[in-house]
């Protein structure tokens, strides 16, 4: 199996194992900032990978932790991978999390959605018009950046080793309009299309339900085959996400997860629900 690889995923497995070692270490940001001579938001935003780090910076973080050796080299190595640019880096105008870079190496995904078609299974005609209402004030030109970078994504699904998605999408989706009923016939069935792959599933929460375990909102699960990197979860708000990383956090929405499959409808009953919506259409 191929292992798809990420510097946004680089540079959080670093910081997570930086951050081990200076507890390890019995020491506190701010006592490391000292020895360093830099700030504490420094050493906590490369803890949280939320800013690039240096192999220099890495080789004086170890050495105040008192690892030496093949094992510090391996880590200022990841420093030095982790340095390299992901292909969205170029789209940097209009992508200003960490999102795209975690999806990238993610060997499954698990999303519930309120809303809209998630990303990976929108059309190029469903995202741009979701893209529009979303962003009154965008120019055409960020719009069509912002479609490029969705449409590029889905590549994930088609790769010689592909991302296994599962979504659990909200009845509710599918009587919004996005675009008018041509652009939503073309889009649910590309849904149905796309369901027929082995690694994509798709379920459909009815309004039937009623109350659930997600009542919160949107969500989505980044699962990592390499035990390095821990799940990541994603939840949507008003600021654009906040990502979850602690046990409890991960285990309470894998919980809402199975939840909601057990509570949607089955996969062949979502897809034969999404085709007669086409009908309807």
């Amino acid at each position: 199996m191929s292992v798809r690889r990420s510097p946004t995923v680089g540079r959080r497995r670093l910081g997570l194992e930086l951050r081990r070692l200076r507890e390890a270490s019995g020491l506190t940001i701010e006592m490391v900032a000292d020895r360093l001579e830099c700030s504490s938001s420094k050493i906590s935003r490369i803890e949280t990978g939320h800013t690039g780090v240096t192999p220099r910076d890495v080789r004086d973080m170890l050495a105040v932790y008192g690892l030496r050796g093949p094992a510090a080299d391996e880590l200022v190595q990841v420093a030095r991978d982790a340095r390299q640019k992901g292909w969205w880096h170029l789209y940097g105008t209009v992508l200003t999390g960490a999102y795209v870079g975690l999806e990238a190496a993610a060997s499954s995904i698990r999303s519930y959605e309120v809303q809209v078609i998630p990303g990976l299974l929108q059309t190029e005609t469903y995202a741009r018009n979701m893209l529009q209402a979303g962003g009154p004030g965008r120019s055409e030109t960020e719009v069509d950046r912002r479609v490029h970078v969705r449409m590029a994504r889905q590549s994930l699904l088609v790769q010689d080793d592909p991302l296994d998605l599962w979504v659990v999408l909200d009845e509710t989706i599918f009587y919004r309009l996005v675009g008018g009923s041509a652009v939503m016939r073309e889009q649910l069935n590309h849904l149905v299309r796309s369901s027929a792959r082995p690694n994509v599933t798709i379920q459909v929460l009815p309004f039937s339900a009623g109350a659930h375990v997600a009542m919160e909102g949107s969500f989505t699960i980044l699962g990592y085959d390499e035990p390095a990197d821990p799940d990541v979860v994603f939840a949507e708000n008003a600021a654009g996400g906040l990502f979850l990383e602690k046990d409890e956090e991960l285990q309470r929405y894998h919980y809402i997860f199975d939840h909601l499959r057990a509570t949607a409808m089955p996969p062949e009953e979502s897809v034969a629900f999404i085709a007669a919506r086409v009908k309807e259409l």
